[in-house]
């Protein structure tokens, strides 16, 4: 009998439920008890979603992040933090965001954890921290309460935890010393664990080592062995999880180790199936990932078990179905969408429906396809559905893509030229400020679009109130002294959705959300269909705002790549095909901008680096896309024109060549959290334009000091000329409040000028 489960449910709840509870925590509008409380229900209610399984997954479950998680399970907390007073929850949020809800404080001096991308997902996780200091000791607490509360609602539960050498791999050395000295100190850590779990009953665990689909050096190869021929001996089986893409040269080494059961991504390895199920040795079960964890559409069920059966033949009680991955990176149930429009609505699967394909798969293979077959049918009428409508294909659309000209993507000067022609004309101070985009979406704002989209407030007065906001907006900036302004963003719900909903071959859902970091959810929209631009989207607000200050105004766009990153994307097309489309859309929207009189236009591009291949060998071929989808939706402005672009919370040093050749004018990257680390790149390649490294971290509502903000501008003068620096944020700040933004942004502005006062005396002497 093939046997099922799932490799992590979402977390946040079909409505949100933690993210309210978590922000009210850190407000003091509620007791810890309560937020544990919630927590609480949420897990029971995640457990009921998936009672349908062999077996539920436990230890998936996060208030704010697993891989902090594992950090506090495994007693590495920097000491910045376990030096402090308070609880073992205030240390998780300091860490997690720089203040616990007890520090009243609007000055902490905590710095938050590093945050980064999770492999090439939009998940960020807190980077953990290690120097040669660096010990471990184990508080399994919080994941033993979990798997005593599942064994309530369930026979059989399945704790998850991550890998010993994929907690390393993400990590950093804050001193230099080699991470890979401590597995040995951290095994046994791992081995107590396990003897933990044990004891709380647990027969199988899931181990977590997405680390495998990675290219591997030697070393840590050879830490995978020294790991698990370690833990071998511990006494409950262990599943080894890998996701995201192929094992490739690591396939014998993930079949050999000695472990009970490896789960392979079948959506993104399929042809390894095979392969591994010839290598697995007939005591381990193959666990195999085939409906996709990361995306929306329908899997092809009578596809899948043309392929399926032969496997089961062969494997029998030895196969194990799942989600290629955790289903964190879905929203939770499709049941939710009432008002999605209806063809659109057949194509879907969310977490909860997901997991119904994965029963039917295993009924149709236990007991043959006519068990299922009313299943079956309307599964493939949806396939059908989505193949043939007329609404997924535009021939003017292709047509546009096939025409365009390596002209369209290159500035009509280079850069130094257009560099010269820009300083004339905006006249700009040493060091100018300036704000990513996004200001705060205070409560009135939200209830006013709110309002809009319900019907219970005309056109006309829903303009009058965002051009309210917008003034604000931009009288705000005036008073703090910014050199260059933005409108604010008032009138947009998300930077990929709000764009998403004013551009053909886009559906959008009311609950579709999906945890992002921390609290923080996005609602990614579905690219179903051709994309194509209908007609200009952002000059009426951007006009508007820049007629009521002298100072120059950026318009503000999302870039292409980042529209595909950020979007659940058709899955019946090349992805890099889709991009163009994008390109050519966004580029409409830059030219009409440029046409309004704007003559400072940022393309964000937030999201360039997740959607690179997890093999470095792979990367070319989509950075030399996705370069070029932006700057076809870049260049064809003027030179005086100056493109900005955004970029943050993930690694760029190793792509910084490919950044440069985007050919933006300026660009603006985070690194307030990573103490400009970032910047080391610029030792070994000379960034050719403009660049504003990020001084201010938004994900923290901590204030920065003039002091702070002056320490990390100068060690980015230290490799980056002065006369090319700008001084900003490193993020939009659409999630604080103005109470927080208006300190930051002064204390930002002072140490600028500061700054340029320093140089000029220097010069001067």
């Amino acid at each position: 009998m093939v046997t099922t489960h799932n490799l992590g449910f979402p977390r946040i709840g079909k409505n949100r439920e933690l993210k309210f509870a978590l922000e009210k925590y850190w407000k003091r509008e509620i007791p810890e008890q309560a937020l544990q409380d919630a927590a609480d229900s949420l897990r029971l209610q995640h457990w009921q979603d998936q009672a349908q399984l062999d077996w539920i997954p436990a230890g998936d479950f996060s208030l704010y992040d697993h891989v902090l998680d594992t950090s506090f399970m495994l007693g590495n907390i920097p000491t910045r933090v376990s030096a402090l007073e308070g609880s073992e929850i205030d240390s998780y949020f300091r860490v997690a965001r720089g203040r616990s809800a007890v520090d009243k404080s609007a000055c902490s001096c905590v710095h938050a954890g590093e945050m980064t991308k999770w492999f090439d997902t939009n998940y960020h996780y807190i980077v953990p921290e290690f120097d040669k200091d660096t010990s471990f000791s184990l508080n399994a607490s919080h994941l033993l309460e979990q798997i005593d509360q599942a064994w309530k609602t369930h026979s059989r539960v399945k704790p998850v935890i991550l890998g010993p050498v994929t907690y390393l791999w993400l990590g950093k050395s804050k001193d230099g010393s080699e991470k890979l000295d401590l597995l040995d100190d951290l095994l046994a850590v791992y081995a107590q664990l396990l003897s933990a779990l044990k004891n709380a009953g647990a027969e199988w665990v899931q181990i977590d080592e997405p680390v495998l689909v990675m290219e591997l050096s030697q070393p840590w190869q050879h830490a995978l062995r020294t790991a698990y021929y370690q833990l071998q001996a511990a006494p409950v089986k262990l599943l080894l999880a890998t996701y995201f893409g192929q094992l490739q040269d690591n396939l014998q080494l993930a079949c050999e180790l000695p472990v009970a059961g490896l789960h392979l991504d079948a959506v993104s390895a399929p042809d390894e199936v095979a392969k591994v199920a010839d290598w697995l040795p007939t005591h381990k079960i193959l666990s195999l990932g085939v409906v996709n964890g990361r995306n929306i559409w329908k899997t092809d069920l009578t596809a899948a078990l043309d392929w399926l059966e032969s496997v089961h033949a062969r494997l029998q009680d030895r196969l194990w179905l799942a989600p290629s991955c955790s289903l964190l990176h879905v929203p939770v149930d499709l049941g939710n969408e009432q008002k999605l429009d209806q063809e659109i609505r057949s194509w879907l699967a969310f977490a909860v429906q997901k997991l119904d394909e994965i029963a039917i798969l295993a009924k149709a293979l236990n007991h043959g396809r006519a068990s299922v077959a009313a299943s079956l049918q309307e599964n493939q009428a949806a396939i059908t559905s989505r193949k043939q409508s007329q609404r997924v294909h535009r021939a003017d659309v292709k047509a546009r893509v096939l025409s365009i000209t390596y002209a369209m993507g290159n500035r009509r000067s280079p850069y130094h030229q257009r560099a010269i022609v820009q300083r004339d004309r905006f006249r700009l101070p040493l060091f100018p400020t300036t704000t990513i985009g996004s200001f705060p979406q205070t409560q009135q704002i939200r209830q006013t679009r709110r309002d809009f989209r319900a019907g219970l407030l005309s056109e006309t007065d829903y303009r009058q109130a965002m051009q309210q906001e917008i003034e604000l907006c931009v009288r705000e900036q005036e008073a703090l002294g910014l050199d260059v302004l933005v409108h604010g963003e008032p009138e947009r719900n998300d930077m990929v959705e709000y764009f998403g909903e004013h551009l053909d071959g886009f559906a959008f859902t009311e609950f579709g959300w999906v945890q992002s970091y921390g609290s923080r959810c996005v609602k990614p929209p579905l690219i179903y269909g051709d994309v194509a631009h209908a007609q200009p989207i952002t000059t009426e607000w951007i006009r508007y705002a820049q007629s009521l200050t002298s100072k120059p105004m950026k318009g503000m766009l999302t870039g292409p790549v980042t529209m595909l990153n950020w979007s659940f994307v058709r899955d019946d097309q090349p992805r890099a095909e889709t991009c163009l489309q994008l390109a050519l859309a966004i580029r409409d929207e830059v030219l009409a901008l440029e046409q309004a009189g704007i003559r400072m236009i940022q393309i964000d591009e937030a999201a360039l680096r997740e959607g690179l291949p997890l093999r470095k060998s792979q990367w070319r071929s989509y950075l030399d896309w996705a370069t070029r989808a932006f700057r076809i939706t870049a260049n064809g402005v003027r030179d005086e024109t100056q493109i900005h672009t955004h970029m943050c919370y993930s690694e760029f040093n190793d792509i910084m060549e490919a950044i440069a050749s985007m050919d933006a004018d300026v660009i603006t990257i985070e690194t307030s959290r990573s103490d400009m680390e970032l910047l080391n790149a610029f030792d070994q390649f000379q960034y050719p334009n403009e660049i504003g490294p990020g001084v201010y971290d938004i994900h923290s509502p901590n204030i920065p000091s003039v002091d702070s903000i002056m320490q990390l501008m100068k060690k980015a003068a230290q490799r980056i000329p002065p006369e090319r620096l700008w001084v900003n944020p490193d993020c939009g700040l659409k999630t604080r409040n103005w109470d927080e933004v208006k300190p930051a942004l002064s204390n930002m502005i002072a140490a600028s000028r500061q700054l340029a006062g320093c140089l000029d005396a220097a010069r001067a002497g």
